[in-house]
């Protein structure tokens, strides 16, 4: 318990009460600067291992409360820790390839492209998810998250490595974007029918099951744009490790 007799601003110890705050203590406000504060608060420190806890959760179908009611830690203090979370996420995506002989000039490169609808704020505000992943590898390439125009796929397309955009043939559905960007020699547009898209479609249907800001109908929605993008980076560069290791070793089952 620490007790306060200046103010934390000014050191100023002439103050005032000045009512109470959330959980019933009195709140008191300084008279120079006017800030406002409690003499009596305990300062608690949340471990390291709650904090490997908390990023293990942020990977899963869980709203932010939710976290905060299972470990204990205030919804100020998860917002701050979750933005570094995400602000240290690699804008390459962990993206690795397997030791030995360049995969990509040994075998036939295949990459699925596919959009997910999602939203910010409100449904009004629609933020369409755009995707690029190895067959293969079962790794996501790059990732977009824009309007649904030729100039998301334009972007897309720019994030992808260098040598994906020269030698992968890319699978899409027959969405034009996708004709305008991708090369002609290198884009085969498919139908439903064909079921070539079946690993992005699968990834998407993994992202609405675990990130609960993608699901359709939910109350966990982003409300901001940057941590929409943050926490959508932060799951794949996860997800792109847990495949790394399995590409490295094709015995550990999936």
């Amino acid at each position: 318990m620490i007790i306060r007799e200046d103010c934390p601003r000014c050191g100023s110890r002439h103050h005032k009460k000045n009512g109470h705050i959330h959980n019933g203590k009195q709140n008191h406000q300084c008279k120079g600067c006017g800030r406002q504060f409690v003499r009596e608060f305990a300062q608690r420190r949340v471990s390291a291992q709650h904090r490997a806890l908390i990023e293990r959760l942020l990977q899963e179908r869980l709203s932010l409360r939710a976290i905060c009611r299972a470990v204990g830690v205030g919804i100020k203090w998860l917002m701050g820790f979750l933005v570094e979370c995400y602000e240290g996420a690699p804008a390459h995506l962990n993206v690795e390839h397997r030791q030995g002989p360049d995969p990509l000039l040994v075998g036939h490169v295949e990459v699925e492209v596919d959009e997910l609808w999602s939203f910010v704020g409100k449904k009004a505000n629609p933020q369409w998810l755009w995707l690029a992943l190895d067959v293969r590898s079962r790794q996501v390439l790059a990732f977009h998250v824009g309007d649904r125009s030729q100039k998301s796929m334009r972007r897309l397309w720019n994030k992808l490595p260098v040598i994906y955009r020269e030698h992968a043939t890319f699978y899409t559905d027959a969405y034009p974007p996708y004709g305008c960007v991708i090369p002609k020699a290198q884009h085969c547009a498919i139908t439903k029918e064909a079921r070539k898209a079946n690993s992005v479609e699968r990834f998407n249907g993994t992202l609405r099951q675990r990130l609960s800001r993608l699901v359709r109908s939910t109350l966990s929605f982003s409300k901001n744009l940057t941590n929409h993008i943050g926490a959508i980076r932060y799951f794949i560069c996860h997800y792109n490790l847990t495949r790394t290791t399995r590409y490295r070793n094709p015995s550990i089952s999936p």
